[in-house]
């Protein structure tokens, strides 16, 4: 048998199609407490207005992790668009990516069932940091292996600095959060700040890079 090295890259259909699948799998993962929530009420013979109003906090939850999954999942498809091998550290980084993804139908159902508490933040909010911090360790290693693809030094620049800024705006959102349980979800709307912060912060890394060095 030919010995291939363990570190050996290889091309990336598998792997995105792997992506994909998990991620579809995760946002279906999403509905099953409704699911559940609609046969018990049905049980109960509650209305549908009166199903709406009681799962109010069910339904607000799935909304919001249903739409940050979409969002995580096109800015991962975004980041490797270019990106033509795959390496072992490169496929760890993403499977960590992956349990993030696949945790977040937890602390989402917590959420919706659950009395709030600050932990529940910490445990939701945490994962949504988690996210985006193995989405900046891809950032990293794209930037130091450009040879696994056709991805550009500014693409690379551009998407680590916005994986910065939505990791300082999530932990902004959980300060708050666990401040003002139970109602500090709301600071979760600091994420509409991403596109302003990452051009601050772009603009102090362009600004710190021209000033001259002394010494």
């Amino acid at each position: 048998m030919t010995d291939i090295p363990r570190t050996r890259p290889f091309r990336t259909e598998r792997f995105k199609a792997f992506v994909d699948a998990v991620v579809a799998i995760a946002m279906t993962l999403l509905i099953l407490p409704l699911m559940e929530s609609v046969s018990e009420a049905a049980s109960g013979h509650i209305s549908t207005a009166e199903f709406l109003h009681e799962h109010s906090g069910q339904l607000l939850s799935f909304g919001l992790s249903f739409l940050l999954i979409a969002t995580f999942w096109m800015g991962h498809h975004r980041q490797y668009r270019d990106v033509e091998f795959v390496t072992g550290p490169l496929l760890w980084i993403n499977v960590a990516w992956m349990a993030t993804i696949v945790w977040l139908p937890v602390p989402t159902a917590m959420i919706g069932q659950m009395d709030t508490d600050p932990l529940q933040a910490v445990v939701y909010i945490g994962t949504l940091i988690m996210t985006q911090v193995t989405t900046l360790a891809g950032w990293l290693y794209l930037a130091r292996h450009p040879e696994l693809g056709t991805v550009s030094n500014e693409t690379v620049r551009r998407g680590a600095i916005g994986d910065i800024a939505a990791i300082i705006l999530f932990a902004a959102a959980l300060a708050i959060a666990v401040a003002s349980s139970p109602n500090g979800y709301a600071g979760l709307f600091l994420l509409l700040l991403s596109d302003p912060m990452s051009r601050l912060l772009n603009r102090l890394l362009r600004k710190r890079r021209s000033e001259p060095q002394v010494g």
